[in-house]
């Protein structure tokens, strides 16, 4: 397998598509919530888009369940990937889809931070660490606005899930590069995290006595689909060959551009504010990415 040290232009590319798609999806999650709930949401999404890398693996020949070693990494991956949705998913419930992917976008930090004990060769340079650091502030700075918020009380609560998210992203990453996964083809590491995290959010769903969606009106088909074919089967298929293929530590990073597309979609779609504070938010975020990537 050939791993290339720098971003070309097709990485980029496919980057970008990557990154407008991811920040409609915080959209359309958040729209999708008035009627269906944060976790059967996320549950139904993993659970469809399995069916689809399945379905796609076996047409293309691909063997997803030879033995090699990769169970225990894909194992924890699934539940880290299960973990960060059901964060995401409760969390819009509190704070705006806007908010919600400026605060996702934390975890290239963690993955800075982690990759360079996975593999040495991806440590940062002080340069590009003091832009993680920008970054960093830049997230800290638009959490402020949520607990002095007086109209949303409660919305520090889908912040602070955010931030949380951030961090299980970022642990997924990480245990995908640190673990057999990282010599398993994407589809096999796609379907380890789409299949236990289909199971694992049910099964949450169920517990927390979240009712199972029977209606389904041709809008909230529209917003599911999108999710579920578009987001987790089609990017996620394409973000797990880029870290396969290409330094994770500098793809993580170049991902902090989809804030600026999920705001500009949440003030678009959903009429969602974007305040002076979270404009500044933004502009370190990107200042962040031009240091890393520089």
């Amino acid at each position: 397998m050939e791993r290339k040290q720098q971003l070309d232009g097709t990485a980029v590319l496919i980057l970008l598509g990557c990154c407008l798609l991811w920040g409609l999806n915080q959209v359309a999650a958040k729209a999708a919530l008035t009627e269906i709930g944060p976790l059967w949401q996320a549950a139904l999404r993993s659970g469809v888009a399995g069916l689809l890398v399945w379905g796609f693996a076996a047409a293309r020949g691909i063997a997803l369940f030879t033995r090699d070693g990769s169970l225990k990494g894909g194992l924890l991956a699934g539940l880290l990937f299960a973990a960060e949705f059901a964060c995401i998913f409760l969390g819009l419930q509190y704070t705006t889809a806007s908010r919600m992917v400026v605060f996702i976008y934390l975890a290239p930090f963690v993955v800075a931070l982690g990759m360079p004990l996975i593999s040495p060769s991806e440590k940062l340079r002080p340069r590009q660490a003091f832009g993680l650091l920008i970054a960093f502030g830049a997230v800290a700075f638009a959490f402020g606005e949520g607990l002095q918020s007086s109209g949303k009380p409660l919305q520090w609560i889908g912040d602070a899930l955010g931030v949380a998210a951030a961090l299980l992203w970022g642990g997924t990453t990480l245990a995908i590069r640190g673990t057999k996964l990282s010599s398993a083809s994407a589809e096999k590491t796609l379907l380890y995290q789409l299949a236990i995290s289909a199971v694992a959010l049910a099964a949450g769903a169920a517990v927390s006595g979240e009712g199972f969606p029977i209606a389904w009106s041709w809008r909230l088909l529209g917003l599911f689909g999108f999710q579920a074919v578009i987001v987790s089967f089609v990017s996620y298929l394409l973000w797990f060959w880029l870290i396969r293929h290409y330094p994770a530590t500098k793809l993580s990073s170049f991902t902090l551009s989809t804030p600026l597309f999920g705001l500009l979609a949440g003030a678009l779609l959903l009429a969602e504010p974007i305040t002076p504070r979270l404009m500044l938010a933004l502009a370190g975020l990107a200042a962040g990415i031009v240091m890393v990537n520089r």
